[in-house]
């Protein structure tokens, strides 16, 4: 047989080379594809069997309570990158229900939370509380009853009363210590769209600030001017919300 030249025989050499090598590697981008498939595949199959049993945390005699402010109450509380659930109950004891003599029928149970930390699959129980909230038909004298929302913010758990122009009021939770402890609150007790005065405590750092408005009898909103007074409030005890039997009945 005669021989192919150098140079040929150089180039069937480099191609069957890559052949080979190409035919070797293979398999290894096949089996990355598939580790990466099998991946995909087990966190879709996490999300479908996620079991909400949110419900079976509802004590009984009580219901959920659902109201505008109050529903999808979702976030990060502890840290860990998964949407935790925070849920509003309240009582259905039939001898809170009160025939009023000019509003009539009126539900005067209380109202409770339960925080359920997502553990991935399912939820467990982080807090409860049944019954520091009072009715959402409580009086409100000349004015209808503070309204209650709850959210959370940049993992803090936020409890909020609006009372229209009023003024509002707002509680900060945070996780720590198996609880969650308050760690802040914020008011502002208004005339009108006139605020009269504000107060902001942190109560880690022990710092209450006072802001009076010095034109608080100006019916208008554009002469607002605040003077600042600062306190450093004595050390205590973190306020747990596990143990408020009463929102109301909190003083500062």
């Amino acid at each position: 047989m005669k021989k192919l030249p150098f140079y040929l025989s150089t180039i069937f050499f480099v191609i069957a080379c890559n052949s080979k090598s190409e035919e070797k590697n293979q398999p290894i981008y096949k089996q990355k594809d598939t580790i990466s498939d099998t991946i995909q595949s087990k966190k879709i199959e996490s999300a479908a069997e996620f079991q909400d049993n949110s419900s079976s945390f509802i004590p009984k005699g009580y219901v959920i309570y659902k109201e505008a402010g109050t529903e999808d109450i979702k976030g990060d509380l502890n840290k860990d990158g998964l949407e935790d659930l925070v849920l509003l109950i309240k009582g259905t004891d039939k001898s809170k229900v009160i025939q009023h003599e000019t509003r009539g029928q009126l539900d005067r149970n209380r109202r409770g939370i339960i925080v359920l930390f997502n553990k991935g699959n399912h939820y467990e129980l982080a807090l409860k509380n049944n019954s520091c909230f009072s009715s959402e038909n409580e009086e409100g004298g000349v004015y209808y009853a503070p309204e209650l929302f709850i959210s959370i913010e940049k993992g803090n758990l936020i409890v909020n009363y609006a009372h229209g122009r009023y003024g509002y009021w707002n509680y900060t939770f945070r996780h720590q210590n198996q609880d969650f402890e308050l760690i802040g609150y914020d008011a502002s007790y208004n005339r009108g769209p006139v605020p009269q005065e504000e107060t902001s405590i942190n109560f880690l750092t022990r710092k209450k600030l006072t802001r009076d408005n010095l034109n608080k009898d100006d019916d208008g909103d554009d002469n607002i001017k605040f003077k600042d007074t600062w306190e450093k409030l004595p050390a205590r005890k973190l306020i747990k919300l596990s143990e408020i039997k009463d929102f109301d009945e909190l003083e500062f």
